[in-house]
């Protein structure tokens, strides 16, 4: 038995491209997945239309779809409520659309690496606080022993771009070589909106990080749209099959 999902990441609702939106849905009808899954960055500055847009498309799918929240689903206009309330409109979409993945094969377990404030600017970048950390711990621990392919799902790369200066993402690698030592397979990421896939090392502990570019109209170093195919089985069997969007899919 095989679990396949389709991993996308970033369509950015308010700066989407409909035309890879299109095809991603043909592609998503023709061969349906055991479930989408979407790591984060759903809107571009979290407004109530863009929010809108986002529950019409993700509802229209048809299959399970499984969310994360970005740095942009946060209110960019509303300080009041991103300080106090920063995931109100995120949770309501998920409440919509959003599910749970069942299945014999595999399970996702998400981590957090997104906060309303920090300490540096631009507020992009990620950050693992150590509540959102332990809360991922916490999952992982409850499924030592669990045969399945365990893939934890978050927005940022845990990661820096190999020989780089510096780790964007604040606390990363503390919480890549912590998930790798509580028997993660891999993680999935979005946000640069470059692909990857690669076998890094931290701290003693080696683990697969997979990401996929953008589904938007906002393209980063020369790389389409495109979205992801990952088929597990049962012991960390990963494959994945990176689609980029052209009009040939």
């Amino acid at each position: 038995m095989t679990t396949r999902l389709i991993h996308i990441s970033d369509v950015h609702f308010g700066v989407e491209d409909r035309s890879a939106l299109a095809l991603l849905e043909r592609a998503i009808a023709d061969n349906p997945p055991d479930a989408v899954v979407c790591t984060g960055d759903l809107t571009q500055r979290a407004k109530h239309s863009e929010y809108a847009d986002a529950a019409q498309w993700f509802a229209s799918l048809g299959v399970p779809v499984v969310l994360d929240p970005g740095n942009h689903d946060m209110p960019y206009y509303n300080l009041w409520e991103r300080f106090t309330d920063p995931y109100r409109r995120y949770r309501a979409l998920k409440a919509k659309v959003g599910g749970e993945l069942a299945s014999d094969d595999v399970v996702l377990v998400p981590l957090k690496t997104t906060v309303r404030i920090q300490a540096r600017f631009p507020w992009s970048d990620g950050v693992v606080m150590d509540d959102a950390l332990s809360e991922t711990l916490a999952q992982l621990a409850a499924l030592k022993g669990d045969p399945r392919t365990i893939i934890v799902t978050a927005h940022h790369p845990l990661l820096g771009p190999e020989g780089a200066a510096k780790n964007p993402t604040i606390r990363g690698e503390d919480a890549f070589a912590a998930i790798a030592a509580a028997g993660a397979h891999a993680v999935i990421s979005g946000h640069v909106h470059v692909p990857f896939d690669e076998v890094r090392e931290h701290g003693g502990h080696a683990m697969r990080m997979i990401g996929v570019g953008t589904l938007s109209t906002r393209l980063r170093h020369g790389a389409p749209p495109s979205f992801r195919e990952i088929t597990c089985e049962k012991g960390g069997q990963i494959t994945t099959r990176l689609r980029e969007v052209t009009a040939a899919i």
